[in-house]
């Protein structure tokens, strides 16, 4: 029978092979004593196994509380693995499994989900994302650079016409993406079925006159049978693209909207921190994207070069790079990259990615240019043409003026210009 491993990062002051064992036994047919039942024949069935343990360092003092009092505490990686008997094709108890109980275990001052591999049989289950980095481009019709995008600020308390106003000035400007904000989903002056009417007149208004349609990313995080409406409202309304906070809504939410298969689904990952900042705690994002992919969604956020949060350069590197690895043959999906991003990024995330299947987005960086947000746009493109050919910040300033300007206004305030 087919099986799913996974590889954890743990911490113990226990001995390692023994707590692995404990994990195992936790998350599949074992518990803390021997209990009828569980004979030989079944856990030869359903126990999970350890397959690997690897041996790191020894430190003196436990990431987490829950076993304080010890000399060390032994860090290692493992990998476990479990029969797709115990579970099926059912990604909520897949998880439940693979993560689940096992971050209550006493044994544990440390444990984080690090990747997981599931069989080719999965492909046979889950269609993965509908529309991808290719269906994505189709839509927009950017074949060559990032898919440029912004977000919309304020993040709420614009009304539903305002916001088609700003929209206007962006597609006129060339923008490719536009999103709501995560806060924003229908409030009381912008409700949900307003603000698409009037962004979709300005959307479809543009496209029939200049052949480009704005991709526009409708947040409809909400519970399943209003998502549901939503999602239809979008459609009669010609809309190319549905936002979810997949986190707040959940797995089987996510996949229920992805399902449908008619709109790309746009992935905000907002509350990620909360999963993933303590480096011996949650899940990495190796992992987490294969999960979302699984589900279906076809873009997913992925931070950014010196961006404004905590995330390093290396991880956000590590992350894209994830999102670029095949999965079960496929299951292409779009990383994301924003968080204080303005041109300046542009040619250090080229060199370390050598990527241009992104959707680049840029809130502050388009909407604050001190000539506006159209030339705001202008920038970012030449600043992604100027690092695809190889120049510096400070080349493509003296050659794209737009872009220079962007350079004066942000390049000494937000720390990512040397000085």
């Amino acid at each position: 029978m087919e099986r799913i491993s996974a590889t954890y990062f743990i911490e113990t002051p226990f001995d390692v092979e023994k707590a692995a064992k404990v994990l195992a036994g936790e998350q599949s047919s074992g518990t803390f004593v021997a209990i009828p039942g569980e004979t030989d024949e079944l856990k030869e069935r359903f126990a999970a196994k350890v397959e690997s343990i690897e041996l790191l360092e020894t430190v003196s003092q436990p990431a987490l509380p829950g076993a304080e009092g010890y000399d060390e505490y032994h860090r290692a990686k493992l990998t476990v693995s479990w029969s797709v008997e115990n579970f099926g094709y059912n990604l909520p108890v897949m998880i439940s499994t693979l993560q689940g109980n096992l971050y209550e275990l006493s044994q544990f001052t440390g444990l984080k989900l690090m990747d997981l591999d599931v069989p080719d049989s999965f492909r046979n289950h889950f269609v993965g994302p509908r529309f991808g980095i290719e269906g994505c481009r189709t839509l927009t019709q950017v074949y060559d650079r990032p898919l440029i995008g912004t977000i919309i600020k304020p993040s709420i308390g614009l009304a539903a016409e305002q916001t088609a106003t700003l929209v206007k000035t962006l597609a006129e400007a060339g923008i490719d993406f536009v999103k709501d904000d995560e806060l924003m989903s229908s409030s009381a002056n912008s409700t949900f079925e307003a603000r698409v009417d009037a962004v979709m007149d300005v959307i479809n208004r543009h496209a029939d006159a200049t052949g480009k349609k704005v991709m526009y990313a409708f947040n409809l995080s909400d519970e399943i049978d209003s998502m549901l409406r939503r999602y239809e409202y979008l459609l009669k309304a010609g809309a190319t693209c549905a936002m979810v906070s997949i986190n707040t809504v959940g797995l089987s939410a996510v996949k229920k909207i992805c399902d449908q298969g008619a709109l790309p689904v746009h992935a905000h990952r907002n509350g990620w921190g909360m999963l993933t900042r303590h480096p011996l705690l949650g899940i990495d994002f190796v992992a987490y994207q294969k999960l979302w992919r699984l589900v279906g969604v076809d873009q997913i956020h992925v931070n950014g070069i010196q961006n404004k949060f905590w995330e390093s350069d290396d991880s956000v590197v590590r992350s894209i790079e994830a999102c670029r690895q095949p999965l079960l043959g496929g299951f292409e999906v779009l990383p994301v990259v924003s968080s204080g991003q303005w041109g300046g990024q542009a040619p250090e995330t080229y060199r370390r990615t050598q990527t241009v299947d992104l959707l680049y987005m840029a809130g502050g960086g388009i909407m604050a240019h001190p000539s506006g947000p159209q030339a705001g746009v202008i920038a970012l493109k030449q600043a992604w043409e100027a690092a695809v050919n190889g120049w510096s910040v400070e080349e493509a300033a003296q050659f794209y003026p737009e872009f220079g300007k962007s350079v004066e206004k942000f390049g000494k305030s937000m720390k990512f210009i040397p000085a």
